[in-house]
């Protein structure tokens, strides 16, 4: 059976994301844009990750210029994301998310959903411990709103 464990990504720094070394952990993957109405949810992703992480949760943020909503380079996403958000968690080079091009992980996680393609910046997908997704959010589904869900797949109480 296939899971998130299956793909890998390359982070903006060109380390490679084997999401392998995931398992175990609950892991929120959102395609982000810089200069998104949405962006101020990274501040809220982070804030997630910064309360979360120790009991196991990974936020993985892959940057798309899909919409036409993001800077020139992975570096000014990265410097942007940091400065502006405060942003600590993994980003990932730009993906596509929708197309014959799209990322093989959204791929996926598109058709593990049944929800078809990605409309927006800021679609949340909430994978559990054992990489099987738990839930895919709305891209104007504010991060908090997702906290309850997190808990839970983390088994703790929120």
């Amino acid at each position: 059976m296939t899971s998130i464990y299956d793909f890998s990504e390359t982070e903006m720094n060109g380390k490679e994301i084997n999401l392998k070394d995931y398992a175990g952990k609950v892991v929120i993957i959102v395609n982000t844009a810089s200069k998104c109405g949405l962006a101020p949810q990274l501040e809220g992703l982070e804030s997630l990750y910064q309360k979360y992480r120790d009991d196991g949760l990974v936020v993985l943020g892959l940057p798309s210029n899909q919409f036409k909503q993001e800077l020139d380079t992975d570096e000014e996403t990265s410097d942007y994301c940091q400065v502006h958000y405060g942003v600590t968690f993994p980003m990932t080079k730009r993906v596509l998310v929708n197309g014959d091009d799209e990322d093989g992980l959204f791929t996926y996680l598109k058709y593990m959903s049944g929800n078809g393609p990605i409309k927006w910046n800021y679609t949340k997908f909430l994978v559990g411990r054992d990489g099987q997704l738990i839930h895919r959010y709305a891209p104007i589904t504010k991060p908090e709103k997702m906290e309850k869900e997190i808990a839970a797949a983390l088994k703790i109480k929120a």
